[in-house]
């Protein structure tokens, strides 16, 4: 009897260490973290974060021309619509002009 007892047990322990176990999974291997750099390794030397990279292309020429030829384009519509304006307020003067010379030859001759 005894050694039925200690033969189950050693099976019984014997089945618990070889049966397959579920791997432990490192869940920060399987979290991909997204960093703010546009280097592929955010702590390798020249690693550039996405601010300065953001900030050197403000102050490079190419941006730097496009923003004056924006202003440019800004001032050039503004003149044409005072351009606009001033010749609209022209035409609106001129027609009250003409209507009331209009009113005024139609006056003379209702009152001959």
């Amino acid at each position: 009897m005894k050694n039925v007892v200690f033969a189950s047990l050693i099976l019984s322990l014997l089945t618990l260490a070889c049966s397959k176990r579920e791997p432990v999974v490192d869940t920060t291997q399987e979290l991909k973290i997204k960093y703010d750099t546009t280097a592929i390794d955010s702590f390798s030397p020249g690693a550039t974060s996405v601010d300065i990279a953001r900030q050197i292309r403000m102050s490079s020429q190419k941006y730097q021309d496009s923003l004056k030829e924006v202003l440019k384009l800004q001032q050039e519509e503004k003149r044409i619509t005072l351009e606009l304006e001033k010749e609209n307020k022209k035409k609106a003067e001129a027609e009250k002009k003409l209507k009331a010379a209009e009113n005024k030859s139609i006056e003379t001759k209702t009152t001959e």
